[in-house]
């Protein structure tokens, strides 16, 4: 109405803005009854609910969902394309990262949103911590579903409370003594460049930032690079104060090969020579099955669901961890990171 209502000498009669609770405008579930309540599924609870203006309203409300639930599922809130995708995600974290010190393949398609890990569809990803080889981190991952495969792809995840507390005390106390060391062969046409890994063809900058990041960098022939760098096994989370497995070693670990594909490396290269490898942090080897038993604790706490299009997750990279099924048919989930952790042990004063 663009008129003032007046009804004799009533005072006029004026629309009033009606502010909803959190539990009006959003209803919350889980995936299951089964007393997993991981992640935590949020859903609007009435038809027009803008899901940009929604987070920008309710941020404390969804910082801390995350941080008592590790994970958080949008669904229905009409995310329909990567640019909406985009906003709903710098409605909560302005600042999105660069994908920096790569470890897998992925195309930018809008600033700061990525592919998933361009990696082959038969074979699966096994869940860990983006980024825990290096020595700075996303606190936060976002996942997009543009179109869900025909059959399987789903992004498992778990709780990384619940797997810390599953590995044995003898493999935590082996690694905290040692260490875990990362040793990335760049180039030769078996691996990524190291161009495309450091984002820049400047080697003078790839040195700075091994410099800056504590990582021992050697140039080879052919235009190959060879890093070494000495991590973090496990971390703290900075608000939760909670202890998780925080490490890459079951990933980037020769064990983690294919068992014939790992024949032929092996049969031409050293152990050091491998595009990557893993070894305790005084260079000696990790028993590849200690590595098994963490990827098999990972895949027993690991929580599946189909994913839909449209549907948003939101991880806390220290509470959660996630991988990838492998599936049939197109598949299009993106990627967005942010909020630099860096490790103060690793930090240059």
């Amino acid at each position: 109405m663009s008129e003032p209502l007046v009804i004799d000498n009533f005072a006029p009669v004026r629309r009033r803005t009606v502010r909803l609770t959190e539990a009006e405008l959003v209803k919350t579930s889980y995936l299951s009854d089964d007393g997993e309540y991981f992640p935590l599924v949020i859903e609007p609870n009435v038809d027009d609910v803008d899901p940009v203006g929604w987070i920008q309203s309710h941020r404390s409300f969804i910082e801390s969902k995350l941080l008592q639930h590790g994970g958080l599922l949008f669904r229905n809130f009409g995310i329909d394309s990567p640019v909406r995708f985009e906003q709903f995600v710098r409605a909560l974290s302005p600042e999105l990262l660069d994908y920096f010190e790569r470890a897998a393949t992925r195309r930018e398609i809008e600033k700061n949103i990525y592919t998933s890990t361009d990696y082959p569809a038969d074979q699966a990803i096994p869940l860990h911590h983006e980024m825990s080889y290096s020595h700075n981190w996303p606190t936060k991952i976002w996942f997009y579903c543009a179109q869900p495969a025909l059959e399987g792809g789903a992004t498992p995840i778990a709780n990384d409370r619940k797997v810390f507390t599953l590995i044995d005390d003898t493999i935590k106390e082996q690694f905290l003594r040692k260490g875990v060391m990362y040793v990335r062969n760049y180039g030769g046409g078996l691996d990524m460049s190291w161009q495309e890994a450091f984002q820049t063809v400047d080697q003078d900058t790839v040195e700075e930032y091994c410099r800056l990041a504590r990582m021992t960098c050697e140039w080879l022939e052919g235009d190959r690079l060879r890093t070494r760098a000495v991590r973090q096994v496990v971390a703290t989370h900075p608000q939760a104060g909670q202890t998780v497995w925080f490490n890459h070693a079951h990933m980037f670990h020769i064990s983690n090969v294919e068992a014939l594909a790992r024949e032929a490396l092996l049969a031409h290269f050293k152990e050091d020579e491998l595009p990557r490898n893993a070894f305790y942090g005084d260079g000696s080897p990790i028993e590849g099955s200690v590595l098994s038993e963490i990827r098999q604790i990972y895949e027993e706490a690991a929580v599946r669901f189909p994913w839909r299009q449209g549907d948003c997750l939101l991880l806390d990279n220290f509470l959660a961890s996630h991988g990838r099924e492998p599936f049939v048919g197109p598949r299009n989930i993106l990627v967005a990171m942010a909020e630099l952790f860096t490790s103060e042990e690793l930090t240059i004063p």
